[in-house]
């Protein structure tokens, strides 16, 4: 998982667009968008069939007048499902939005993330209610990467120019973003999008 990035000239906040019940359609979207139509947690790609909720990280504030755009991530169903039955029982807890959090759970590769500091009770609990370390999920994110390690070995070109390449080409086909920027060493850039 990355840091996710909530700007403070987002369309949700532009728009004034609030959470109901029922009737999320927009705020759906342009959370797709800031999102890059990835999940907030797992980084995989949200596809057209897929069920993507609206979550709300602190399930406490749903429904309250505290209860905002900061709170608001798009995420596959099942993780959101996961998520809500065990919100009390991993507090203290890292925010997705924490500045630090790249520096508080740390990729290695092969898929999994850890603590850096294993007495970091707030990041252990973020790794834990979130799984990020799902024995499936952490697979398929060590699959991915080693099949683009493949296509870029077979295309004789820089990780960066691919990546680069394949963002603007099938951007779909880019996801893990924080394990391929750091195995690959590369910076997804979705800037590039823009420019298409």
């Amino acid at each position: 998982m990355r840091r996710v990035k909530k700007d403070a000239d987002s369309e949700v906040i532009k728009r004034k667009v609030k959470f109901k019940a029922g009737e999320n359609d927009l705020l759906r979207q342009l959370l797709a968008d800031e999102q890059h139509t990835l999940c907030a947690y797992t980084e995989t790609y949200l596809g057209p069939s897929d069920d993507a909720h609206i979550e709300h990280f602190n399930p406490t504030l749903k429904g309250t007048n505290e209860d905002s755009y900061t709170n608001w991530f798009l995420v596959k169903s099942l993780w959101n499902t996961k998520k809500s039955r065990k919100w009390a029982d991993y507090q203290p807890i890292l925010h997705p939005t924490a500045e630090d959090l790249e520096q508080r759970i740390l990729y290695f590769a092969g898929g999994h993330y850890v603590a850096a500091d294993p007495n970091d009770v707030a990041a252990q609990n973020l790794i834990r209610l979130l799984d990020l370390d799902n024995a499936r999920l952490a697979d398929q994110r060590k699959r991915y990467v080693q099949s683009k390690k493949q296509q870029i070995g077979n295309l004789r070109q820089s990780a960066q120019q691919y990546i680069d390449e394949l963002l603007v080409t099938y951007p779909e086909g880019v996801y893990f973003i924080r394990a391929i920027e750091e195995e690959l060493d590369v910076k997804v850039n979705f800037d590039l999008l823009k420019t298409t």
